[in-house]
């Protein structure tokens, strides 16, 4: 996977409900999503990922390996997805300037949520056996 990537995404399963983020302001249909933000320079995408859930969520969470990386088709920018394990901290809006809300939802929700569907190799990640807490 690329270093030079430009966003790194926090994909956060806890008892099996998934941590998503509201944007106060969204980028087209785009509203929900993972914790994410750009990669700092020097900065490990591991490292970016778990830092902005803590920025954005108020989680500590604990970056296990990238899931995958794409061009997100509504952003045009370049995402990698990171899977990350919950350590501590209740899920709260940090970063009010940039997040309007913050939910743990079921896979049910989530597809609601995310217009246009999850990336696949999330979805594989997410529905395959949950890590443990």
């Amino acid at each position: 996977m690329s270093q030079n990537a430009h966003v790194a995404a926090a994909v956060v399963q806890h008892e099996g409900d998934i941590l998503l983020i509201r944007r106060t302001t969204p980028e087209a249909d785009l509203l929900w999503h993972f914790p994410a933000g750009k990669v700092e320079p020097g900065e490990s995408l591991l490292k970016a990922a778990a830092r902005e859930a803590l920025e954005e969520a108020g989680v500590v969470v604990e970056p296990l390996a990238v899931i995958g990386e794409r061009v997100h088709p509504v952003t045009g920018r370049r995402v990698v997805y990171v899977a990350c394990r919950w350590l501590s901290g209740i899920a709260r809006v940090a970063s009010p300037r940039e997040v309007s809300a913050v939910e743990w939802v079921t896979v049910d929700e989530m597809q609601v949520r995310i217009p246009g569907g999850v990336y696949g190799p999330v979805w594989e990640y997410l529905a395959g056996p949950a890590l443990p807490s």
